[in-house]
């Protein structure tokens, strides 16, 4: 169900099991065996993509959640904790992860998207959220907890509890995603390369620390920020990039720090 492709060192995983790119407990199972593959090429970023036209990856197969409804009693609320483990390491890479999300993505696909740092929509007649609700169960895969933390209590109260679908445009109003393209994976192509021209060790260092401190209190969040930052400043990325910058004309620094 996964492929995995190597484009210019970014680490494309493409997921397709039609015609409606559900996933399923082996679409789960094979991601791990993804994740192991792609870093085994060494990338500097990852991207998730949907190889179904107009599919990221659609939701959880409800068929098999009801099929397996004698097993989710019998292995309890633990029952779902492998697929939350599972998010928890794509989340934990030491390295850029965009989701380009090539269609409808609603239900675990929005969950995984939530797990990436950066998620691209697709222009279209497309549907992105957390419908469980509606369908009498919850998100179980931390989709509920990530959007807490990307949006806020009011807006996933709103969003989780009324089991509301947006389009991609008013996905990007709210601030779920970061941008809407023609083309997801084209445009998720282009950011990974302005990620990899970046010193790789403060990219990582400055994910974690972004992540690391924000459920925090202040002194035990700086302590996060301090050790990531040591572990950047140390890297020869870092040496390499402040030459750069101070061997250039006081007049040109700024257009160098914007990058454009």
């Amino acid at each position: 169900m996964w492929q995995v492709a190597i484009v210019d060192r970014v680490a494309v995983l493409t997921y397709a099991c039609p015609p409606m790119n559900y996933m399923s407990g082996s679409g789960i199972s094979q991601l791990g065996r993804a994740l192991d593959d792609a870093r085994r090429l060494d990338p500097v970023a990852l991207i998730i993509t949907g190889g179904v036209p107009d599919q990221f990856i659609t939701h959880y197969d409800v068929d098999e959640i009801l099929a397996g409804q004698a097993m989710i009693v019998e292995r309890g609320p633990l029952g779902i904790h492998r697929i939350q483990l599972m998010l928890e390491r794509l989340a934990d890479l030491p390295l850029p992860v965009i989701a380009a999300m090539s269609g409808d993505t609603m239900g675990f696909g929005l969950e995984l998207a939530l797990a990436c740092d950066f998620r691209i929509a697709q222009r279209g007649d497309f549907r992105i959220g957390l419908p469980e609700v509606r369908l009498g169960i919850i998100p179980g895969a931390s989709g509920v907890q990530r959007m807490i933390r990307t949006l806020g209590s009011a807006a996933t109260i709103d969003l989780v509890m009324r089991a509301r679908l947006l389009t991609p445009d008013e996905a990007l109003a709210h601030g779920l995603i970061h941008q809407v393209a023609v083309d997801s994976r084209s445009a998720a192509l282009t950011l990974a390369a302005e990620l990899a021209a970046l010193p790789p060790v403060a990219v990582a260092m400055a994910k974690t620390a972004i992540y690391g401190g924000r459920d925090l209190e202040m002194t035990a969040a700086q302590r996060v920020d301090r050790d990531a930052w040591y572990r950047a400043a140390v890297a020869p990325g870092a040496t390499e990039a402040m030459a750069e910058f101070v061997a250039l004309p006081l007049g040109e620094r700024r257009s160098w720090l914007d990058g454009r």
